[in-house]
């Protein structure tokens, strides 16, 4: 037989259905209760999206869908209630913040050894700067399972901008997941740690997908 790999699921049950990037017509049947857009998707989503945003200038236009392989942002049962999934989340923070000029941060960060990839550095960023507004927007994903990793913005570039807002999608179990009966276990939240009193944005993130803004 042919063995699938990287197969994201979209449906959680017994059995869960995904499918691999790439394969969109081919629906894949697993025998196991798998969680279906966990925190660890949403990571995902938020470190696609900051990929596309650095390319920018290439790509003027993608699809959800076809980037992570889904149509279930927002899940709904016949006759029930809907719900955002997890994935909703970086996508609705990336589109409602990311605004102006692009900006490619000069990021140092520790690197996380992987089976796959190799030597990867466990931060990645982005940011867009809006003139008009004079508002600046940071995306950063922490990509370490274990680790948390502080996460500083110097602010100086931008004259007197301060830290306006930090938002964070996190938990403490990565493969946390929204449903039916939990709509809103996994969403995103204020980071406890941030503050505008100095001119740079200080965050602490332990696996997740992170916006900072300042003004």
């Amino acid at each position: 037989g042919t063995i699938l790999s990287d197969v994201i699921v979209e449906v959680a049950g017994k059995p869960s259905f995904g499918r691999q990037m790439g394969s969109y017509p081919i629906l894949v049947g697993i025998p196991l209760v798998l969680p279906a857009g966990s925190v660890l998707d949403a990571v995902v989503v938020g470190s696609l999206l900051i990929t596309l945003l650095r390319a920018s200038d290439r790509v003027h236009a993608a699809c959800l869908a076809q980037l992570v392989n889904t149509i279930s942002a927002i899940r709904t049962e016949p006759g029930g209630p809907a719900w955002r999934q997890s994935i909703f989340h970086p996508f609705s923070l990336t589109a409602r913040h990311a605004a102006g000029d692009v900006l490619r941060p000069d990021l140092t960060a520790p690197t996380l050894d992987t089976a796959k990839h190799g030597t990867v550095p466990v931060l990645d960023a982005v940011a867009t700067w809006d003139a008009d507004a004079r508002r600046l927007a940071v995306f950063v994903v922490n990509r370490d399972p274990d680790e948390a990793v502080i996460f500083e913005v110097p602010l100086v570039a931008f004259g007197d901008a301060r830290l306006a807002q930090a938002t964070e999608l996190a938990d403490d179990d990565r493969f946390a997941c929204n449903t039916q009966d939990e709509p809103d276990r996994v969403v995103p939240h204020a980071h406890p740690r941030a503050g505008p009193d100095v001119p740079r944005a200080v965050l602490v993130l332990a696996h997740v997908f992170g916006l900072s803004t300042a003004s």
